[in-house]
């Protein structure tokens, strides 16, 4: 198949998931009827008894933030409690040592985030224990609090109560999760990903030698890193390995497992506002925004590296091969096929891998920068949309001052509160990328674990701590990011990017929640039209390059530019 007949096919894929998916979450969380509500309704209401929530009451803004960190911090402690303790519980035949505190305080920070940064290799580093009860408990628990606040969010935008977490949470893991591991699980099983308590096989090979191979649960830890756009893997090299990705199919599904549950939420929130015009101008707009990224990232890899030209290196030029940037590739996937997995990694909060983002040419490995410090195109599991709408809030109060129209978005007036709160999480994540990065570009500690010098290490720095302010937790590999500083600095990073977001939004959502819906009159910004699509998106273009292109011209613009004069690093 062609890139052209592969990109079609994605397209419709899209199309279909976000329609379907969009329907059916809309039906969860307005406790109506689902095919499979006769089958979780009882086993939901026997949660809701056991832990006294039968009478679950919508929460304010506050209470339900709360609710959020609390939550989380405590299945963060029993995700440290396994790891740090990890050689002293069931479950371990390899009798591994447990994790450095601080490589557990980064690994806490990341799992529980929807982030899953990885300072360590999993198939070296974990029992079949942790793989279960730290690392897949961890993906299903932050997935469903990031679906859990969408929601709550969406509920405030369009005129409902907020809710209560613990009844949206535990309804996105039974009615959404569930039944995609169950069935996704079995699917990856039938294609050869293993899942087995077994930690090693041991194999005679084709000459005769022995061979110790790492197996364990993966294709269930698997299903939820790809749909609850997680990331972390299994192995070491992710979706690279051929027991977490063995062929073009699964490669397929990995990429669409990835973006369904943030496509399906934009149309969902286009069902609650009872406008699916507005819901495919987002949908639109996101897809416009990942096209670029994608064609761009595929026009400077197909091109590959013109050093490698000169030397009669790069005669691989096709759609479907690797342009002569042959390390950290796989062959089995090609240029489009790694290109799209990386845009739909980097678009989402996911930061699965296939192919090692280290190894992108310079203007390639741009692509997944610039997502992640956007933020917003499809995102993590309702954190792009909420980032969308959160660009949409200042556009509206721009264009309203422009041409002297009340600023409104959804029937509700902004006012200067949402103004404020909203600047302040529009602010805070260039900060929490920026100076760490900085710190970092300057210091020996910071410097002493880089593999590469120049514009490409700083590329390094910089990417390490976008990925972790983004809740992205993808990575340049070639940064040794298990030292006490990067650990600390990186943890801290990733749980500012979530929470901080999180209370933000959540109290836009309140005070937009109490005020009076207004009628669209003669006055009325409609947000609905192409025309303000190109407003929103230059809103979000202007602001983002502002504020990161002089730090991407230091690293991947640099390193082109040196590339074409004839040096790599």
């Amino acid at each position: 198949m062609s890139w052209v007949g592969y990109f079609i096919l994605f397209l419709v894929a899209s199309l279909l998931v976000t329609i379907g998916l969009g329907r059916y979450m809309a039906r969860v969380y307005e406790d109506q009827h689902t095919f499979l509500t006769p089958i979780l309704a009882p086993l939901e209401n026997i949660f809701l008894k056991l832990s006294a929530l039968n009478h679950c009451e919508s929460m304010g803004w506050k209470e339900y933030t709360k609710a959020v960190v609390l939550f989380n911090l405590c299945c963060g402690f029993l995700v440290f409690f396994v790891l740090y303790f990890q050689n002293g519980l069931p479950l371990n035949p390899l009798h591994l040592a447990g994790m450095e505190p601080w490589q557990v305080f980064n690994t806490v920070c990341s799992f529980i985030t929807n982030t899953n940064w990885q300072s360590y290799s999993g198939e070296q580093s974990l029992s079949t224990l942790s793989q279960m009860l730290a690392i897949t408990f961890a993906q299903v628990i932050g997935a469903a609090s990031g679906v859990a606040v969408c929601i709550a969010f969406i509920r405030g935008l369009t005129h409902r109560p907020l809710g209560n977490f613990y009844q949206d949470h535990l309804r996105t893991v039974l009615y959404v999760f569930l039944p995609v591991m169950i069935v996704g699980s079995l699917f990856f099983v039938s294609q050869g990903i293993p899942q087995t308590f077994t930690q090693q096989v041991v194999v005679k090979t084709v000459e005769g030698a022995t061979q110790k191979i790492a197996v364990g649960p993966v294709a269930s830890l698997l299903t939820i890193k790809q749909f609850g756009t997680n990331g972390g893997g299994f192995f070491n090299a992710n979706s690279a390995h051929p027991f977490e990705n063995p062929n073009a199919f699964t490669n397929f599904v990995e990429i669409m497992m990835e973006l369904t549950v943030p496509m399906g939420l934009i149309y969902t929130f286009g069902l609650w506002l009872k406008d699916k015009r507005q819901a495919w101008m987002i949908w639109g707009s996101m897809m416009l925004l990942f096209a670029v990224s994608l064609f761009t990232a595929f026009h400077f890899e197909q091109a590959g590296n013109p050093i490698l030209t000169h030397h009669g290196v790069n005669q691989l030029a096709s759609a479907w091969q690797t342009g002569g940037n042959m390390e950290g590739k796989e062959i089995r996937f090609g240029i489009f096929p790694s290109v799209l997995f990386t845009t739909a990694t980097t678009t989402t909060s996911s930061g699965a891998v296939n192919n090692m983002h280290d190894s992108l040419t310079p203007l390639a490995g741009l692509t997944p920068l610039w997502n992640m410090m956007l933020n917003i195109i499809w995102g993590g599991v309702g954190v792009g949309l909420m980032g969308f709408l959160l660009y949409g809030i200042v556009a509206v109060f721009l264009t309203g001052l422009m041409v002297g129209r009340t600023p409104e978005i959804f029937g509700k007036k902004i006012e200067k509160s949402e103004i404020i709160l909203a600047s302040i999480a529009i602010l805070a994540h260039p900060l929490l990328i920026l100076l760490p990065t900085a710190i970092s570009a300057v210091s020996s500690f910071g410097l002493s674990s880089l593999n590469n010098a120049g514009p490409h290490g700083f590329s390094e720095i910089l990417y390490a701590f976008t990925s972790g302010a983004a809740n992205n937790g993808s990575a340049f590999a070639g940064l040794n990011a298990n030292t006490p500083w990067y650990n600390i600095s990186i943890g801290i990073v990733i749980l500012l990017g979530r929470y901080i977001s999180i209370i933000i939004l959540l109290a836009i959502a309140g005070s937009l929640l109490h005020k009076t819906k207004m009628e669209p009159g003669p006055g009325t910004l409609r947000t609905n039209t192409p025309l303000f699509a190109v407003v929103w998106l230059s809103v979000i273009v202007i602001i983002g390059a502002l504020t990161f292109v002089p730090a991407l011209v230091l690293g991947p613009l640099a390193e082109h530019l040196q590339m074409l004069a004839g040096t790599v690093y």
